[in-house]
């Protein structure tokens, strides 16, 4: 192996173990802040790791939280890829789980094995056009999609407050003076199998079969290649004869897709029935959010945000465990999730920067050219290689 193939190598391998780095560094900043507070790390740590692995269980319980950030972190692969950022994950699930819940709350005389599969199309379809509508603001308007899918976000919000708590709502809760908003509770034929006797239930498999068809359509297919090539340089793809603004939008739409489709799940795989707080987390359990730093975590790679799903699961779960044994306050759990969060997003950037480094190198050599780039051509060309 030649020398600058080996250093290659070498660059690469520390781009992938990034995150990693990035983890540890926030469960160290975590452990100082638990030393101020008088708490032993060790021990807390230990705590999480039990709550999140320790048992069957917990096991079971780190992958049904994974499952809603692997599938909108699938979603988060594709827009990144195609250089649309989706912040609208929360109300992508929502949307997918209103129109998901409909089709079980109005079919109740047909069978289970026709009414969840429509169910999830219809969850998938309904968070496919809550995507679509910045999508084609932003291909048509230039609208730009990060402030679009943050106010998408805050209207199926209120969407779904109005709905479960008139429209929709359980005819149960409707006579109460204390109105719950939730809907009727799922037919039990209606819901997705499970782990007897934990809470994992089938949509687990169905996240990770997806996640390798995700990788198929982005790296062996021609819708795929052109939605990297729309993200890597749109001019030149548009030179090429590529249709740039009707990528921009499938992006979008297939990243919205995917978010519908964990709402739905959450539904018919977990909670059997749609039930808010009034906040758009009091459903999703902010996994339109924590799916991004899933997909970040995993390299923007369909099969990476497998195992940054299942970090990002037992995180969540661990620290309850963690909180009740060592007795930490609330906040401070929100803190390491925050900090994790901080430290894998800034990773990612360094990752980016790095690559465009070497591109420009790597161009610098080919041209013949002595010294050093600036990196202004590598960032013309969108940095990213992979």
């Amino acid at each position: 192996m030649s020398k600058p193939s080996q250093e290659n190598w070498y660059a690469k391998l520390i781009d992938i173990a990034l995150p990693i780095f990035a983890t540890l560094a926030a469960l160290i900043v975590g452990a100082v802040m638990l030393l101020l507070l008088n708490v032993n790390p060790i021990e807390a740590y230990a705590a999480l790791w039990e709550g999140a692995f320790g048992s069957q269980n917990a096991l079971a319980e780190t992958l049904v939280k994974a499952t809603p950030l692997l599938l909108v972190g699938l979603g988060i692969c594709i827009s990144f890829r195609g250089d649309v950022i989706n912040i609208g994950g929360e109300g992508q699930m929502i949307v997918g789980a209103i129109i998901g819940t409909q089709v079980g709350l109005r079919m109740v005389d047909s069978p289970g094995w026709l009414v969840v599969p429509l169910a999830l199309l219809a969850g998938f379809a309904g968070g496919a056009l809550w995507g679509g509508i910045p999508g084609l603001l932003k291909a048509y308007f230039n609208v730009n999609e990060i402030l679009s899918t943050v106010m998408m976000n805050a209207i199926a919000v209120q969407l779904m407050t109005f709905l479960l708590r008139g429209p929709m709502i359980d005819p149960a809760q409707a006579e109460l003076a204390s109105k719950i908003p939730q809907t009727a509770r799922l037919m039990e034929n209606f819901r997705l199998p499970r782990w007897i006797p934990t809470r994992l239930h089938l949509g687990a498999l169905i996240a990770v079969v997806l996640a390798v068809l995700v990788y198929i359509l982005l790296w062996r297919t021609t819708w795929g290649y052109r939605i990297r090539s729309v993200g890597q340089n749109p001019d030149a793809s548009a030179y090429a004869g590529i249709q740039v603004k009707n990528y921009i939008v499938l992006a979008l739409v297939l990243s919205g897709a995917f978010a519908g489709l964990a709402g739905v799940m959450q539904v018919y795989g977990v909670n059997y029935r749609m039930i808010t707080d009034g906040s758009g987390s009091g459903f999703t359990g902010r996994a339109g959010f924590n799916g991004i730093v899933a997909a970040l975590f995993g390299q923007l790679h369909p099969l990476g945000t497998i195992p940054a799903s299942i970090l990002f699961g037992a995180l969540l779960v661990g620290a309850n465990k963690m909180q009740r044994v060592v007795q930490v306050p609330s906040a401070l759990v929100i803190a390491l999730n925050g900090l994790v969060v901080v430290f894998v997003v800034s990773s990612e950037i360094w990752r980016r920067k790095r690559q465009r480094r070497r591109l420009a190198a790597e161009m610098a050599l080919q041209e013949g050219a002595p010294g050093e780039s600036d990196g202004s051509e590598a960032a013309h060309y969108g940095g990213e290689v992979d």
